[in-house]
């Protein structure tokens, strides 16, 4: 059995706000009493791709858990390399592949720098092709934006764009055990390809559903107060993926 914590859209941009809403998950996250095999964090670490915001991520993501992060939107790409990765700070996709014992991670970057919608480069999804070609066991493919139409008047102007190559590529390859993002800032479950997608719930804030009065206009779709949450994907050894959406009081 596999357990992983996904996270996503932390926004930290140094007020004491979204920093206290990180360490509440982070805290939640390191106090359980179980080994997870990994925590992902699917994009918009920092909220305005500055080396200081990374800083802070870099302290308050240094969890006990294997940690594995991508960027979104929000997000520099030299900055995230620089600072979080180690690596020489350079602009090209930020594409990492990370393996535990039982899985693989494959975090793609979705992001174009300066727009707040996603495409995944050519560049991505041959990297990507290389990674399930090679996997000898169930693979995550993870990254920010959310690939599929979610209803949502304001979520469905930003999503991923040109899904179907991505779409032909996971249903060639039966080890891609989930699809995985975040960028909505809601708790979503739905199908890709075939194969489970699940988006994590933003930990900065929540997206107000599409029935919901002001889910029709950016200034009032984003709910500030809700709970700082995660979702828990559980696989098991028959390759059945179960979900568990945790809000924090």
């Amino acid at each position: 059995m596999i357990v992983i914590a996904h996270l996503s859209d932390t926004h930290l941009d140094g007020t004491p706000r979204a920093a206290e809403r990180t360490r509440k998950v982070a805290e939640f996250v390191d106090r359980l009493p179980y080994e997870l095999d990994a925590v992902l964090v699917t994009g918009d670490i920092a909220d305005h791709g500055r080396a200081e915001e990374y800083e802070e991520a870099r302290k308050l993501l240094d969890l006990r858990h294997p940690t594995f992060l991508c960027p979104g939107n929000h997000d520099d790409r030299a900055e995230f390399r620089r600072v979080l990765l180690g690596e020489p700070p350079t602009t090209g996709p930020v594409n990492q592949v990370h393996r535990t014992a039982g899985a693989v991670y494959a975090l793609c970057d979705s992001t174009i720098p300066g727009e707040d919608g996603g495409l995944l480069a050519g560049e991505t999804l041959d990297w990507l092709e290389g990674v399930l070609d090679e996997a000898d066991a169930p693979v995550f493919v993870a990254f920010h934006h959310q690939p599929i139409p979610l209803r949502h008047a304001v979520a469905d102007t930003m999503g991923l764009a040109e899904p179907d190559r991505l779409a032909a590529l996971v249903s060639r390859h039966p080890r891609v055990a989930a699809v995985l993002c975040g960028h909505c800032h809601m708790a979503v479950a739905s199908t890709f390809a075939g194969r489970p997608l699940r988006a994590a719930p933003g930990v900065v804030s929540a997206l107000v559903l599409p029935w919901e009065e002001g889910a029709d206009a950016m200034a009032t779709c984003v709910d500030y107060d809700a709970p700082v949450s995660l979702a828990f994907h559980v696989l098991d050894d028959d390759g059945v993926l179960t979900t568990h959406y945790r809000a924090l009081a």
